[in-house]
């Protein structure tokens, strides 16, 4: 990472921080959500029981001699982390074990008959077919009389604020709601004094749009996260600066399988579009749009193995970096992704993100809810709006969104 102010790798190993809740609450959470999703056997049942007590409990374990990415997860840091507690690791590192884990212990890994299946996809339908999703693809139609930058902005809007939409996050958030409906209402007379915290924390988006002018050339390169009411957004994001000619030419990075819940996969991304396909109106044409880029090689979907690697981008492989240092504009999409892109670290949140971002190849833009511990490039009027509005919680209650981009970067 550059020469900026030192920042602690965040591990799980604090009792009571949101890293340690996710590794005890949210990972048995999600394994219990699982096992009640499918009619998996007792072999299946057996694995996920192991896979509690070692998750919960236990240590880091060796994949077996034949595993299929075996290489890659000991070029990731596996021989060096073997035998430690699930805690005692990097956040990030733990976090992507487990669902590696999870994918074995379901035998989406194979081979056999449950091979290939994904765990959550039962949950990114529900979401993808929800009612919320009706009215979000009907509210399309109200912009279509916009001029071009209103909608632009828009739609840009419309993709961070899905990011909500995001299925493990909302395990821990309903969890914890009661704990905050009390203190809120505990502390209410004295919020009246407070000035409001902002939503929107940092804003870039003039120059996100200056970098993708309509020009009709130049390449989007989009980091996608979540499937379902989030992918959606996305897809419109990017039919719309297509259509509008502020991009020649875009790429979908999605995860190679499933990940985190509810990260968006090729068959999500397939999904999405044949949901917009279905809708009427404006989301329809969009739809239109989108498959016919598909078709003609304006759209192309990419599912890099590194897009699952427990690791900072920094430490990204050369042909993804040459990817990245070819594209107008690469756009990250989520928490995760913010992670990876900054560094898993608790870093001060004035840190520039231009500062902890000089390694890119080229120009970057992050478009994310803040839902975890990590944030760079406040302002210490913000951070200090934030903290006495909310002490820490506006880390990671997804209330709050950033769209920073940081242009002036050095080639590598």
């Amino acid at each position: 990472m550059p020469d900026t102010p030192f920042a602690p790798v965040i591990l799980g190993n604090e009792t009571g921080s949101f890293p340690h809740s996710v590794l005890a609450e949210r990972h048995p959470a999600i394994i219990q959500q699982v096992r009640d999703a499918f009619p998996y056997g007792p072999g299946q049942h057996r694995a996920l029981d192991e896979l509690l007590a070692s998750c919960t409990e236990g240590t880091i374990e060796p994949l077996p001699a034949d595993a299929p990415d075996r290489d890659l997860w000991h070029g990731w840091g596996l021989p060096a982390y073997t035998g430690r507690s699930w805690y005692d690791v990097p956040w990030l590192w733990s976090e992507s074990w487990f669902y590696r884990r999870l994918l074995d212990a379901v035998g989406y890994v194979g081979p056999g008959a449950w091979q290939g299946i994904d765990p959550f996809r039962p949950f990114k339908r529900a979401e993808l077919d929800a009612p919320e999703t009706d009215a979000e693809l009907a509210a399309l139609d109200d912009l279509a009389g916009l001029p071009e930058e209103e909608r632009a902005r828009a739609l840009l809007h419309g993709s961070l604020w899905g990011n909500r939409a995001d299925l493990g996050f909302r395990l821990s958030a309903e969890s914890a709601e009661s704990a905050e409906s009390a203190e809120s209402a505990e502390g209410a007379e004295g919020a009246e004094t407070r000035d409001p915290a902002p939503a929107l924390v940092a804003d870039d988006s003039d120059a996100l749009f200056a970098l993708l002018p309509r020009t009709g050339a130049g390449t989007l390169v989009l980091v996608a996260d979540n499937a379902g009411r989030e992918l959606v957004p996305d897809l419109l994001l990017i039919g719309h600066l297509l259509d509008q000619g502020r991009a020649a030419r875009a790429v979908l990075h999605v995860k190679p399988h499933p990940y985190y819940v509810s990260d968006a996969t090729t068959a999500d991304v397939v999904d999405a579009l044949r949901r917009l396909r279905s809708a009427p109106g404006a989301a329809a044409g969009y739809a239109r749009v989108l498959w016919s880029a598909l078709a003609d090689g304006r759209l192309t979907v990419r599912a890099h193995p590194f897009s699952c690697a427990p690791l900072p981008y920094a430490d990204m492989p050369d042909d993804l970096r040459a990817e990245f240092a070819a594209a107008t504009l690469t756009l990250f999409k989520g928490d995760l992704n913010y992670r990876r892109l900054v560094g898993d670290r608790l870093w001060p949140p004035t840190t520039p993100f231009a500062a902890v971002t000089e390694y890119a190849p080229g120009p970057v833009a992050a478009l994310r809810t803040l839902k975890s511990d990590v944030v760079t490039g406040l302002s210490p009027a913000t951070e200090a709006a934030l903290v006495a509005a909310e002490e820490q919680r506006w880390r990671t209650s997804g209330t709050h969104a950033l769209i920073q981009v940081s242009t002036d970067l050095e080639p590598q």
